[in-house]
């Protein structure tokens, strides 16, 4: 039918659809969860990390209440203000950029620096506390990344932005940690590749020593040989 009226069906190519796949993978693993909301229990002294990957020069939110497990309603309730949590952050080169002590329920924000695995900890003073001795507390815990923690509606009022300029600020903002999601990416491919060829490069250079290695046996094997069947005098 498209022949008979003259029309050219053109089909795109398979760097056409590639390039799409990629960029449609790209924007799924960017708007999936880079904001994660959880709760855990811990007991007294304990200590609790977590593991977030994130890109270099990302802003980093983080939210969480505390609430306290009373024995005789058998529930948790809101904890007294006085429990405070310690929050201690730590770069991929382990160095610690965020280390503070903070109340029973608040926010604390760190900007990463170098990408890679950035380790989260908590943990309670309840030492401090008898109320919470040999208690159990629990944590809800919110973290946020990239443009995600920002405050849209904070920034419109302050700034005075129309509707369509906050807009625009939402989505120049988004394309920027989509670069940054994507140069990270790169960055761990680089490292990959270059951890597989030293890898690489290791088993062929043991390889090798174990051909010469087998070599050596055998031309030792073989000589020794000749000098027993000399003694002998069977040669």
């Amino acid at each position: 039918m498209a022949a008979e009226l003259g029309v050219r069906v053109v089909w795109p190519g398979p760097e056409a659809v590639l390039g799409k796949l990629v960029r449609a993978f790209l924007l799924l693993l960017y708007f999936a969860a880079r904001s994660s909301a959880l709760y855990f229990h811990i007991g007294e002294t304990e200590k609790k990390c977590f593991i977030e990957e994130i890109p270099d020069e990302t802003m980093v939110i983080g939210n969480y209440r505390t609430q306290l497990y009373d024995k005789q309603r058998e529930e948790y309730q809101p904890a007294t203000p006085g429990l405070g949590m310690f929050v201690e952050v730590k770069d991929p080169e382990d160095k610690v950029i965020l280390a503070r002590q903070y109340g029973s329920e608040g926010r604390f924000t760190f900007t990463s620096h170098t990408p890679g695995e950035h380790q989260i900890c908590l943990h309670s003073n309840s030492t401090k506390f008898s109320l919470f001795a040999g208690g159990m507390l629990r944590v809800h815990l919110d973290i946020q990344v990239g443009e995600h923690a920002n405050d849209y509606a904070e920034i419109a009022a302050k700034d005075k932005l129309s509707e369509l300029q906050l807009r625009v600020r939402q989505l120049v903002e988004q394309v920027e940690q989509i670069q940054k999601e994507q140069n990270y990416q790169r960055w761990r491919e680089e490292r990959f590749r270059q951890t597989s060829e030293s890898t690489n490069q290791r088993v062929l250079w043991w390889s090798i020593l174990q051909t010469l290695i087998l070599v050596a046996i055998g031309v030792w094997q073989m000589r020794h040989l000749k000098s027993f069947f000399e003694a002998k005098k069977l040669v």
